[in-house]
């Protein structure tokens, strides 16, 4: 089976970063515990499903995303000051700390800890890898059919469609 929108895929991927053609290691998912997810169903970057598009178990690719087509260009005025007694509890963080935040709409989101004063704690909100290429080395360990309830949550529950509770 190939895939297509509304399979379930599971992968082994490398991450690299690429800074003025310098190939940094970032993470990886390995056979043990592959990357799997509903193919088409939007949680994964774009472009990334569209160089996967039409694979099959046991193929392999490599491909680069440009930074545009990854986590968006870095944007300097994406900063936010916090009031150092929201970390009354916590303790303040020190610089480079990732944060998770949350908005007021409920959405999730990390923030990166860049400088911190006596009155606030000042967070850069681009993704962490905001302004990066991304090389991606994948292999297809398996694709399947999404079940009706896969479909229905708008996620894979495994690669064999068990949740595994």
């Amino acid at each position: 089976m190939t895939i297509t929108p509304n399979s379930v895929v599971a992968l082994t991927y490398k991450l690299h970063t690429i800074t003025n053609g310098e190939r940094e290691f970032v993470e990886e998912a390995d056979k043990a515990n592959p990357l799997v997810f509903l193919y088409g169903a939007g949680m994964m970057l774009p472009k990334f499903e569209e160089n996967i598009s039409g694979l099959k178990t046991g193929d392999t690719t490599d491909f680069e995303l440009v930074a545009a087509d990854a986590y968006g260009e870095k944007d300097e005025s994406a900063v936010a000051q916090l009031p150092v007694d929201m970390f009354k509890e916590s303790g303040i963080p020190p610089v480079g700390e990732i944060l998770p935040l949350q908005d007021n709409q409920g959405n999730q989101f990390r923030a990166k800890v860049v400088e911190v004063s006596p009155e606030v704690v000042i967070v850069d909100l681009n993704h962490p890898m905001a302004g990066q290429h991304l090389h991606f080395d994948i292999e297809i360990l398996s694709v399947r059919e999404a079940t009706s309830e896969e479909l229905a949550h708008g996620h894979a529950h495994g690669a064999d469609g068990n949740q595994g509770h």
